[in-house]
């Protein structure tokens, strides 16, 4: 019998995982011996604040390999073939989405693994459920151009499609660039669409406001500065 494949949420920030987490996924983490993850060292933070019973060097963690590189993917199905539970882990949110993991999703089901998804948070849900924007249409869109030019125009092509599709468009930005966003959707958008900027989701700083693109021109983005943001827009 081959063990099953958990899909565990971390947290999307410094906080207490009791707050974020639902008991069964964090029994499920504390029973766990093997992981997969996407960076190590964040895998062992998460699992020190889980409180994980033993030491964590016990633990087999390995890293998720290039997307591209099947060979290695389908070689950290090994443990499972050998009847181990493994914990699939990436730096915060769910894995897989809008974060790595997918591939060895894949690998598991074509092998005729179990998968089990565990409930935690996911920053493109609980923006979307807060935004008060449309949930029954929206796609997510990753990072946008850095550029200041193709970002606009990417932001430009987004709005087009809110408003041709009547669809919730949903992005994020590195940290640091985050005041150079909020600049460009006052600038790229019609005046009356709107954006909702979710800022630091489940922890004690946790910001969520909603603009006109007009409105946010008159608001100063450096507070926004370094926060892990989820942007969302919607055009009619």
């Amino acid at each position: 019998m081959s063990g099953t494949l958990y899909l565990v949420p971390n947290l999307l920030g410094v906080t207490d995982p009791a707050a974020v987490l639902p008991a069964r996924t964090l029994e499920i983490v504390r029973t766990l011996r093997h992981w997969v993850v996407e960076t190590p060292k964040a895998a062992r933070l998460f699992l020190r604040t889980a409180a994980v019973p033993g030491p964590i060097a016990a633990l087999t963690i390995d890293a998720l390999p290039a997307a591209a590189d099947r060979a290695a993917g389908a070689a950290l199905l090994g443990a499972l073939h050998a009847g181990n539970d493994v914990g699939l882990l990436s730096d915060a949110g769910c894995p897989g989405v809008a974060d790595p993991g997918a591939a060895l999703v894949a690998a598991a089901h074509e092998a005729g693994v179990r998968v089990v998804p565990l409930v935690g948070p996911s920053a493109v849900l609980l923006g979307l459920m807060s935004a008060g924007m449309n949930g029954q249409r929206f796609a997510f869109h990753g990072y946008l151009p850095v550029k200041p030019e193709a970002r606009m125009a990417a932001l430009q092509r987004l709005e087009h499609a809110s408003r041709a599709d009547d669809a919730t468009q949903i992005f994020i930005e590195t940290p640091y660039r985050n005041r150079a966003m909020i600049e460009a959707l006052g600038h790229a958008l019609r005046p009356a669409t709107l954006v909702c900027i979710a800022a630091d989701l489940t922890l004690p700083t946790e910001a969520i406001e909603r603009r006109t693109a007009a409105q946010w021109r008159a608001v100063d983005g450096a507070r926004f500065d370094r926060r892990p943001a989820l942007f969302l827009m919607h055009a009619t």
